[in-house]
């Protein structure tokens, strides 16, 4: 039987976590929150969520960790609950949320792959953001010899949660922060998950708090990409074979 439930990472979006919380209620699934050491301010907007929500629970982390530590911990509540696919949201509201039923539904039907989220983005998009995700797609392209995802980096995709627990179990060098949407999704491409690629729109609001260092996480993002790239070395005739046998 399919169980499914949201999983939100929380860093520095604590204000806007309540409307994608209200957004999602109307699927009347569970809500895993995770307070990713956020600062009293963030915690007391998250606290009074979880308070006003029944669905929503909440595991928190004392330390900032990253996204990747944040989803981590979030799956294996997950797992604790019995759940067998999670939906992950980021908490700033740039997600349309109105896509969720499509992927839910794309999920049921193929239960087995990840559905995973590639960008429409708006007018207000930042252009270093579009090109950036251009080179960094190609890369992904490289390390799994496939064209099959599309995008690797967007916080909005479906996973079945027994194949993203095992990575956890037998991954621990997994990029902690902004590296860890592409490293995660290419370790699961690489263990023969499919993935199916579904459009979402991504806002950028002009009062957002972003996460995002541009030096600081394009460097982390060059070092995951350089560690993918010798994996690759030991997994390539598999691959190869693999990609082949699809067409």
């Amino acid at each position: 039987m399919l169980k499914y439930g949201f999983i939100i990472p929380v860093y520095n979006h604590g204000a806007t976590l309540e409307s994608v919380v209200k957004n999602l209620l109307v699927h009347n699934l569970p809500i895993i929150v995770v307070d990713d050491g956020n600062d009293q301010k963030n915690k007391d907007f998250i606290a009074e969520v979880v308070k006003k929500y029944p669905l929503v629970s909440l595991v928190t982390r004392k330390k900032n960790g990253g996204k990747g530590k944040a989803m981590s911990d979030g799956v294996r509540r997950a797992y604790e609950m019995g759940l067998t696919h999670v939906l992950q949201i980021d908490s700033d509201g740039q997600h349309d949320t109105g896509r969720v039923a499509c992927f839910l539904q794309k999920s049921r039907e193929n239960p087995d792959a990840i559905i995973c989220g590639y960008p429409e983005y708006d007018a207000d998009a930042p252009s270093r953001r579009v090109n950036g995700r251009k080179i960094a797609n190609t890369w992904v392209h490289i390390v799994c010899l496939s064209n099959e995802i599309k995008d690797a980096m967007i916080g909005f995709r479906i996973y079945p949660v027994a194949p993203y627990y095992k990575i956890l179990k037998h991954h621990a060098v997994l990029d902690a922060r902004m590296g860890y949407d592409i490293d995660i999704l290419v370790h699961l491409s690489w263990a023969g998950i499919k993935i199916i690629s579904e459009s979402v729109k991504v806002s950028y609001p002009l009062d957002g708090v972003s996460n995002f260092r541009m030096v600081r996480d394009n460097l982390r993002i060059a070092c995951t990409y350089t560690r993918l790239c010798f994996g690759l070395i030991f997994r390539f005739p598999i691959l190869l074979v693999r990609n082949l046998r699809r067409g």
